[in-house]
């Protein structure tokens, strides 16, 4: 049961709309500008991910691993993910920074729920 709860909120983890200091990333090279040798983190879930050049995501959440694909479509992000055999949908997301610090994916090319990651 928490597998499935923490699984749904990486689907929808809502932010704050008063969190408006952040910018949109709409090319791929700056995206991978901002993570490249980086690690994503939302501390709260133990949760860290590589986005890879390669397209390969890497990471782990709550001591399982995660792993998937992604691709660079019409300004947006497009990722599937695995989370320890739970599978994460195919969605592309609206990408948006906060200078080198913090990045945000927004679900259903920015119409849907936040998540806000930390950049180490």
């Amino acid at each position: 049961m928490l597998r499935l709860l923490f699984v749904l909120s990486l689907l929808a983890a809502p932010v704050s709309a008063t969190a408006n200091d952040f910018e949109p990333v709409r090319e791929e090279g700056k995206f991978l500008d901002l993570v490249k040798d980086r690690v994503l983190r939302i501390g709260l879930y133990n949760l860290s991910i590589n986005v890879l050049p390669d397209g390969s995501i890497k990471g782990s959440a709550l001591g399982w691993e995660i792993t998937g694909k992604w691709t660079w479509s019409d300004g947006y992000f497009c990722r599937e993910m695995d989370w320890s055999g739970t599978p994460i949908e195919y969605n592309c997301q609206l990408v948006e920074a906060q200078g080198a610090e913090k990045v945000r994916f927004t679900v259903d090319r920015g119409a849907g729920d936040s998540a806000v990651f930390r950049l180490r």
